[in-house]
């Protein structure tokens, strides 16, 4: 230190801390071999607490305000220096300011998933992870246990233990709410809080600090967890499955007739749908429906069945039913292509016996009624 430096130590008698840091909670007031004048002024601004320390011993502590440093308002100090009668000479005193405020940009989370045992999904592993409030509540504690002769003590340094402490809490918290994994979005705060009683209870006698906020901001799953619940999501929302692939063919089938573009591939596109959606709806019509059950698998396809060129490609197999839908629905005609099983070959529809009847010219129209009623 200079001549300039030591003679402006043992003349300035002003002891002040203008804070403009963010995260600082003890700053020791600098000061030339620590000489302090009878007399001298004091001033703690809100937010802040002053303490003396005297050859590594606690003396006094000042609240907010503005103080003229005599034996009245240092008693403590008066009598660790045996000073009765006041003191005219300078006394050396280390002198503490503590910031009371609230330091709230601080963040947690973790590093590692935490797991618990869900009602839904079995054991599960969680990450979390949010924000949390700290401020200074005992300077004498803090001093003893944390800062020591550190000149400048920041909440950066102690962070790493309240993530430990925050996390450790969390867990035990969330083992004993017993919530649904699903439920949790919806109780963020009632966890924080408790989380936050938690380690408040660990850290303001030990270390003299307070959490005074605990927020959790997301709780999430393991992606494969979310997947799942996704899909079932989309499940709930679909309804009946069984309605909804009839939906999906409809409009399918409507694409492809209005897009002619598409030529032989939409014609077969097309028919395929039909002779599915035909199969589907026919099958529906001889099921009876289970009231809160998942729809049975369609029935086996009983006596024979037909597979259908369409532009060079084999579609099915479609059992009669479904083959004399696609007649009726004009998809079918005489000359298309057909095989079964015990076929020599492929034939034309018309000429396989089991869908003659198919074909068949429908009966002429009734004779109309005799004049005056008679038969």
């Amino acid at each position: 230190m200079g001549l300039f430096d030591k003679l402006r130590g043992e003349l300035v008698d002003i002891i002040e801390w203008i804070d403009d840091s963010q995260h600082t909670l003890v700053w020791r007031f600098p000061r030339y071999h620590n000489q302090i004048k009878n007399g001298a002024k004091l001033t703690v601004r809100p937010g802040q607490k002053a303490i003396f320390v005297n050859e590594g011993q606690i003396a006094d502590v000042f609240e907010p305000g503005m103080y003229e440093l005599t034996t009245a308002n240092i008693p403590i100090l008066s009598t660790l220096n045996g000073w009765a009668h006041g003191f005219d000479s300078p006394f050396k005193a280390e002198v503490y300011f503590i910031s009371t405020r609230q330091i709230t940009d601080l963040k947690w989370g973790t590093p590692n998933p935490v797991m618990m045992r869900d009602a839904d999904f079995g054991p599960v592993r969680l990450r979390a992870f949010g924000t949390y409030a700290l401020r200074a509540v005992d300077p004498a504690i803090i001093l003893k246990e944390l800062v020591s002769t550190d000149g400048d003590f920041n909440a950066d340094e102690v962070s790493e233990l309240l993530r430990s402490i925050i996390i450790s809490s969390f867990a035990d918290m969330l083992g004993e709410a017993a919530i649904p994994a699903l439920d949790l979005a919806a109780k963020y705060r009632e966890l924080g809080d408790k989380a936050r009683e938690l380690v408040c209870e660990r850290i303001d006698d030990e270390y003299g600090l307070e959490v005074t906020q605990l927020n959790i901001v997301n709780i999430s799953l393991p992606p494969e967890v979310e997947k799942a619940i996704d899909q079932r999501s989309s499940m709930n929302a679909i309804g009946n499955m069984q309605q909804f692939q009839q939906f999906q063919m409809g409009n399918a089938m409507m694409a492809a007739a209005e897009n002619p573009s598409g030529g032989g591939a939409s014609e077969g596109l097309g028919m395929g749908m039909g002779f599915a959606m035909a199969g589907q709806m026919m099958g529906g019509m001889n099921q009876q429906p289970a009231a809160a059950a998942a729809p049975p698998p369609p029935p086996p396809m009983n006596g024979p069945t037909f597979h259908v060129a369409v532009n060079g490609q084999t579609q099915g197999p479609f059992s009669l039913q479904q083959m004399a839908a696609g007649v009726s629905q004009g998809q079918i005609n005489g000359e298309t292509m057909v095989w079964s099983q015990g076929m020599a070959g492929w034939a034309p529809a018309s000429q396989v016996a089991q869908l003659a009847s198919c074909f068949a010219a429908p009966p002429p129209p009734p004779p109309p009624p005799a004049p005056g009623g008679q038969s």
